[in-house]
């Protein structure tokens, strides 16, 4: 699993992940996610590269997402794969962090 952020003009970053979002890509990328989901309020994470989703990397966004609830924050999930998609949907995860296929709808969403 790789990570890598950037800050988009709009002020919201965005996390970009790639491979598997299993328990060993979970441990991989915990401590810089929860740090980029701490030290932002608007935060999209662009699911594309992302091949396979676990109840680990499922974990990791949810907890990512609580707490940037805690201080208002929002994060918006961004372009998965169907597969993917799937498992957000079904596992109930799509009630806590929205979902986007549009760059631009997610920073809206972000931003609130």
């Amino acid at each position: 699993m790789d990570i890598s952020f950037e800050q988009l003009p709009s002020g919201v970053a965005l996390i970009r992940l790639k491979g598997r979002l299993d328990i060993m890509g979970a441990m991989k990328i915990d401590v810089q996610f929860a740090a980029v989901t701490a030290a932002n309020r608007a935060v999209v994470v662009d699911l594309g590269e992302v091949e396979f989703l676990a109840s680990m990397g499922l974990r990791t966004l949810i907890m990512g997402a609580k707490s940037m609830r805690g201080k208002a924050g929002r994060m918006v999930l961004y372009r998965p794969q169907p597969l993917v998609e799937e498992v957000l949907v079904t596992s109930g995860t799509t009630t806590l962090i929205p979902l986007a296929h549009d760059l631009a709808e997610a920073e809206a969403q972000a931003l609130g």
